[in-house]
């Protein structure tokens, strides 16, 4: 079964994920209020999903994030958050996290997030309506192929090049799943709908 940690500093807030996800059959085997208690949960519960709050004492969420990564956790970590906008959902992707999820979303959709991530899929707003005819200097192409880690960069690259997702882990000495978790990040970093964007994307970019 699925083991799960949760990182909130509400405890009704943390009881009914607990609810929810038992009733879906996974562990909630660790609950935590503060972020350093977060990474130690992390390195002692080996869990294989996060969820985890942007404001909490302490540490805040993406900060843990970026953490967990930096010593080379691998698993699943979904963003449940209220503050829902662009901004806070790009810093996210950045620092490592898998989705992220609005607190004012309905239990369905958490689930299929939660769902979503547990087969290896990345799980982000997509569809974002944007106002003006310009983007700002921090949606620019370059920002955004600057925000990819060496890894993401590495999977755009092979993928440019007709490579498939198992190649690619075979050749990487990684799993298909952490394959699809990279090209999920770098799809929403670079607000991109498919492999076929992906795909013109690079070419443009000369990053074949």
């Amino acid at each position: 079964m699925e083991k799960v940690l949760i990182v909130d500093d509400h405890p009704i807030t943390r009881l009914a994920l607990r609810l929810l996800l038992e009733e879906d059959n996974r562990v909630v085997v660790g609950e935590v209020g503060d972020g350093i208690q977060a990474i130690q949960f992390v390195k002692k519960l080996q869990p294989d999903l996060v969820i985890i709050d942007i404001d909490i004492p302490v540490l805040n969420g993406i900060d843990v994030i970026k953490r967990v990564r930096q010593s080379g956790h691998e698993m699943g970590i979904l963003v449940l958050s209220g503050k829902d906008s662009e901004h806070y959902i790009r810093r996210c992707a950045t620092a490592g996290a898998n989705g992220f999820m609005s607190k004012c979303k309905d239990l369905a959709e958490l689930r299929d997030a939660i769902r979503a991530i547990s087969k290896g899929y990345g799980f982000f707003p997509m569809n974002r309506a944007r106002q003006g005819s310009h983007l700002d200097d921090d949606n620019s192409d370059q920002r955004k192929i600057d925000e990819l880690s060496p890894k993401e960069l590495d999977v755009l690259r092979q993928l440019a090049r007709g490579e498939k997702v198992v190649d690619i882990a075979r050749g990487m000495n990684i799993s298909d799943k952490t394959v699809s978790t990279y090209k999920s990040r770098l799809m929403m970093k670079l607000e991109l709908k498919n492999l076929v964007d992906v795909l013109d994307f690079a070419q443009r970019h000369n990053l074949d």
